[in-house]
C-alpha cells in the first residue's frame, strides 16, 4: 500500500482539477496501515496517523494500546507486519538525520560506563560518524544542550549516577544535540520530578516555537489539554485524532478506555466541548 501522492483535488475550474498540498505528503509523521503483532494477537493493527508540522502531539491510551508500539514500530525500531512510514513525505529509511528519539529510561542500560557529556555527545555521532574528531565548537554545544536543561554541573557524572530525572534530562539534552526537525518521546514524564517535568515541558514547547514537530507517548490525562496541541488516541486501533480542543472529549476517552475510566474522573479533566 503506497502513501497518498503529494496533492489531493480539492475542486474544478475550467474543466481542470485544482490541486491542493496532500497533509499527509508534508506531514513530519504520517503512518498507514500499520500492524504489529507479538504473536497471534495484533499489537496495533491497521493503524493510520498523522501528526502535524509546528505543533506538540501526545499519544494517550490505556496500558497495553500500543502507544510505545506505535512509536517504535514507525521508527523501525521493532518490525511492522504491515504499513508504511514517511518522514516529511520521505519514506523513514531515508529521513532518520531528521528525527531525534528519546526511549522510556526503563529501556536504557544505566550501568553502562558513560558521563553525562559523552551520552550527549552520542547525539552528533550521526554527523560526524563513530570514529569522527569531535571539535571544540561541537564540545560547546553539547554542553550548551546540558544548560538547556539544567544540567550543567552534572557533565562529568556516570549516567548511572544520577536520578530519574536527571537521566531523563540527560537525554532530552541528547536529542536536542542532534538538531532534529521531528522530536519522538516514550512517556518521557513517566516517574520523574515536579521540577523535572516543569523543565522538560518549557523545552519541548520552545522546539514547537521553533517550528519543530512534538510527539510524546503520555500517560497523565490531567495534563494533555494544558501540554499538546493534538492528540491521538489509541487502544490497538485508531479512536480519534485531531485537535485537542475538538478531539479530547469524554465520548473519544471513553471509546478509548473501554468504560475503565470513571465519569468523575472524566469530568475532572479539561475536556473539549463536544458540541
Amino acid at each position: 500500500m503506497a502513501l497518498r501522492s503529494a496533492q489531493v483535488t480539492v475542486a474544478a475550474q475550467d474543466g481542470q482539477a485544482l490541486r491542493a498540498p496532500d497533509p499527509v505528503a508534508s506531514a513530519p509523521l504520517a503512518v498507514r496501515g500499520v500492524t504489529v503483532s507479538y504473536g497471534e494477537k495484533p499489537a496495533v493493527f491497521s493503524v493510520d496517523a498523522t501528526f502535524p508540522a509546528g505543533a506538540m502531539t501526545a499519544i494517550i491510551g490505556p496500558n497495553g494500546a500500543g502507544k510505545s508500539t506505535l512509536l517504535k514500530a514507525a521508527l523501525g525500531v521493532i518490525p511492522r507486519l504491515s504499513g508504511e512510514v514517511s518522514v516529511f513525505g520521505q519514506p523513514i529509511e531515508t529521513a532518520r538525520a531528521r528525527i531525534a528519539y528519546v526511549p522510556q529510561r526503563a529501556s536504557v542500560d544505566w550501568d553502562f560506563p558513560a558521563s553525562v557529556i559523552d551520552v550527549v555527545l552520542m547525539g552528533l555521532y550521526r554527523r560526524i560518524g563513530l570514529l569522527g574528531r569531535l571539535t571544540g565548537a561541537q564540545r560547546a554545544k553539547a554542553n550548551a544542550c546540558l544548560a538547556r536543561v539544567g544540567m550543567s554541573d552534572f557533565a562529568d557524572r556516570q549516567i548511572g549516577q544520577l536520578s530519574g530525572g536527571q537521566q531523563q534530562r540527560v537525554f532530552l539534552a541528547r536529542a536536542l544535540a542532534q538538531d532534529a526537525d521531528l522530536y519522538l518521546l516514550d512517556e518521557p514524564f513517566a516517574g520523574v520530578d515536579a521540577a523535572t517535568e516543569r523543565a522538560i515541558i518549557d523545552v519541548l514547547k520552545s522546539l514547537k516555537a521553533d517550528g519543530k514537530a512534538v510527539v510524546c507517548v503520555h500517560h497523565d490525562l490531567a495534563t494533555v489539554a494544558t501540554y499538546f496541541d493534538h492528540v491521538f488516541l489509541i487502544n490497538v486501533r485508531k479512536i480519534a485524532e485531531g485537535p485537542v480542543a475538538t478531539t479530547f472529549t469524554g465520548a473519544n476517552l471513553n471509546a478509548t478506555y473501554g468504560g475503565r475510566l470513571a465519569a468523575t474522573h472524566i469530568d475532572q479533566l479539561a475536556l473539549a466541548d463536544p458540541a
